[in-house]
């Protein structure tokens, strides 16, 4: 059986699987490279993280008009554009670093956002053509191909980072070759377009769909994991390099981290199906409040790795978990208007999370010990929302079962 024989479900899933994959190592190599970049072109060493603040903040101001294209036009034509925004922006970052010019670098983190929001709605994707219980399994499936991604972006990063003249000029060339040739994949998507809709007349409004309980903690646990995440991902690199390891070392522990944020996918949505999303989000906020004790324990490697390690499966939990709660959560005619308002609002909560990182990470004390031990503090009020935020809602379908 070839692929061009596969059932619309397989074929389309084997493309999304092989675009988390590919196309989705420019982002652990970016997170990698992005803030030590930004430290070399910055005027304040408290801008560090910018660019990666400008990647997010891009995921944010597309994600809406994205979801709507992909509404009216189809994934693929959403895809495409994706693919373009990360090659520009590979290439206009190339061009700040050349010019050494951080407003120029800058706006290429700005047109990377582009492709970093078209590639979460790869995980939506892989349930456009899933049947009901099959949705868990094939959100898993496309978020485990993140493994290979955590092996080809950090690779990379010890390969071109320093082989050029300008330092990680041959990283950000890497990205546009990444997007031209990930680009071709999408030709091999099958997904058919949502029918007709007559505007917002189909299903609820945006207000209607947020008064939804499911809907709200779905996004508000969403918007903590992937915060929380980026939070103490984007001051790693500078943490590690700061308390005197080296570049590899950064990259070497990125890389643990990635691949702990993808290799529990290939069981999460079992998990999910056996014991429900809700649970699995819990679990995944207790491991993210596990990440933040193992770093204010310690800052030798074994520390960097553990915490970065159990910052992904938590990571993993939470965000999968919220995303499949979220995709049970509304009809066929609702899904542009969820996805585009989910991921406005989750990239938008991790805009000020990368702002904040870098901010705490190098302006809220005098050494990297102390600006480390600032980012992980920095945790407990957003575990804090998301965990009671779901306990509402489990306590609230509890009530509301005992009364029918």
């Amino acid at each position: 059986m070839g692929f061009n024989d596969l059932s619309p479900q397989n074929r389309n899933l084997a493309v999304l699987v092989a675009a988390q994959g590919f196309l989705g190592a420019q982002m652990p190599l970016i997170f990698t490279i992005g803030g030590l970049a930004g430290q070399q072109l910055a005027p304040h060493p408290c801008f560090a993280t910018l660019p990666i603040a400008l990647i997010v903040l891009g995921s944010m101001l597309t994600a809406t008009p994205l979801s709507g294209i992909m509404q009216r036009y189809g994934r693929q034509t959403g895809f495409f554009l994706g693919a373009t925004g990360g090659a520009l922006g590979g290439a206009t970052a190339a061009t700040g670093l050349i010019l050494h010019s951080f407003p120029v670098f800058l706006l290429g983190s700005l047109f990377t956002g582009i492709y970093m929001s078209s590639q979460g709605f790869f995980r939506f994707a892989a349930t456009d053509t899933a049947a009901d219980e099959f949705k868990p399994k094939a959100i898993s499936y496309v978020m485990a191909a993140g493994l290979v991604s955590a092996v080809i972006g950090p690779t990379l990063v010890k390969l071109t980072a320093n082989e050029m003249v300008v330092p990680f000029l041959g990283s950000y060339l890497a990205v546009v070759a990444i997007n031209v040739l990930g680009a071709v994949l999408f030709f091999g998507l099958r997904i058919p377009k949502p029918a007709p809709t007559n505007g917002e007349a189909a299903g609820r409004t945006r207000r209607e769909l947020l008064s939804d309980p499911r809907i709200l903690v779905s996004i508000i646990c969403a918007m903590v994991a992937y915060a929380l995440m980026n939070l103490v991902m984007t001051s790693t690199p500078l943490a590690v390099v700061g308390c005197g390891f080296t570049q590899n070392n950064a990259a070497d522990i990125v890389s643990a981290h990635v691949l702990a944020m993808f290799i529990p996918s290939f069981f999460t949505g079992h998990l999910i199906v056996r014991f429900g999303a809700e649970k699995i989000v819990a679990t995944g906020l207790v491991i993210l409040a596990c990440a933040g004790g193992v770093a204010l324990a310690g800052t030798e490697l074994t520390n960097f790795f553990g915490a970065l390690i159990l910052l992904g499966l938590g990571w993993n939990f939470g965000f999968i978990g919220a995303t499949s709660m979220l995709a049970r959560a509304h009809s066929v005619e609702e899904r542009g208007r969820v996805q585009g308002m989910n991921d406005m609002f989750v990239f938008g909560c991790v805009t000020v999370a990368s702002l904040s990182s870098g901010g705490l990470m190098n302006c809220s004390g005098g050494s990297a010990q102390e600006g480390w031990t600032a980012v992980n503090i920095a945790m407990v009020p957003l575990l804090l929302l998301a965990g009671f935020a779901l306990l509402w809602l489990m306590f609230g379908k509890k009530a509301n079962s005992q009364t029918t």
